[in-house]
Parts: structure tokens; sequence; C-alpha cells
């Protein structure tokens, strides 16, 4: 029987956990934690990272830009450039957007529009915030299209795939 990835969006969870929910292992999201990509929400009394539901959604994230052959860079900038937006627009749709960005990441060398810049709404941000904002957006553009053309080598990578289990299948005839 298949579990719920994260039932209650509410609940934390320790490490095993999140590690048996997406089918990673400790050792890789303990790396993710020290490189900055993914950090516990917080800490049990007895000091184990506590993860939530929107650090479940975060790691789906970057799990789904691994096979794409993104670096922990690139993955750092994705994250980066789906933060701002969701700080800036205080995001209707939530962690949803960041779940499904996985599959929009791309190179992400858009002119650092996802430094950290503060949300749009800021007091006196005016038009620099809704410049900020489109550049951000600018950016996520950009891993879309990156993604695409990943996608697009994977893609061709597989027919060959298929084409080599072919010739050993015929061979077996």
């Amino acid at each position: 029987m298949k579990r719920d990835p994260m039932p209650d969006e509410t609940a934390t969870m320790q490490i095993g956990e999140l590690a048996d929910r997406t089918e990673m292992s400790l050792r890789t999201i303990r790396h993710y934690d020290e490189v900055g990509l993914l950090t516990p929400s917080g800490r049990s009394e007895g000091g184990f990272r506590l993860y939530t539901h929107d650090d479940y959604l975060r790691l789906m994230v970057i799990r789904r830009m691994k096979p794409l052959g993104f670096s922990l860079d690139e993955m750092a900038e994705l994250l980066r450039v789906v933060d701002a937006l969701d700080r800036g627009a205080g995001n209707a749709a939530g962690a949803g957007d960041a779940a499904g960005a996985g599959d929009a990441a791309g190179a992400g060398d858009a002119a650092g529009a996802g430094d950290d810049a503060g949300p749009a709404g800021e007091a006196g941000a005016g038009d620099e915030g809704d410049g900020r904002d489109q550049a951000t957006r600018a950016s996520l553009a950009a891993f879309v299209d990156e993604t695409v053309e990943r996608r697009a080598k994977l893609e061709r990578q597989l027919a060959m795939a298929d084409e080599f289990l072919e010739l050993l299948r015929a061979r077996l005839r």
C-alpha cells in the first residue's frame, strides 16, 4: 500500500520520515542542509531536525531537478527565484507553485534577479519592486526554457536507449 506523501500539512516530521516520503537518503538531505538548499523548519527538544509540508515540497523540487542534471548552484538559484516570487506576490497559489517548479527548473543566471530582493510590496519599493518582480519572472521563464531543453535531451537519450534495447532483444530471437 502506497502511503500519502504528506497527509497533514500542519504536521512536522523528522529527517527519517522525510527521507522515506521522498525516497532520498538521510545523507543527501543532510547535504542539502549543509549547502543551504533545504533548512529544517525547526528542531525537536532532543535536537532532531523537524521538517514541514513546505520543506517536503521544497525537497521535491530539488529531487525533480536532479535527473535533469542541474548543479547545486542552479538548484539554489531556482529556489531563490521561487522564494522571491512567493514573497513578492503573497503568492495566492502558495507552495504548490514551488512543488511544480521542479518541472520548470533551469540555468538561472538571469542577472541575479533572485538575490534576496525584498518583496515588491515594501514601503518605498514602488516601480522598483515591480521591476524586481518582472526580473524574477524573467528568471523563472529562463528556467522553464532551460528545463525544456534538458527534457528534450533526455527524450533523445531515452530514444537511443530504446533502440539499443531493441537491438539486444533482436539478438535473442
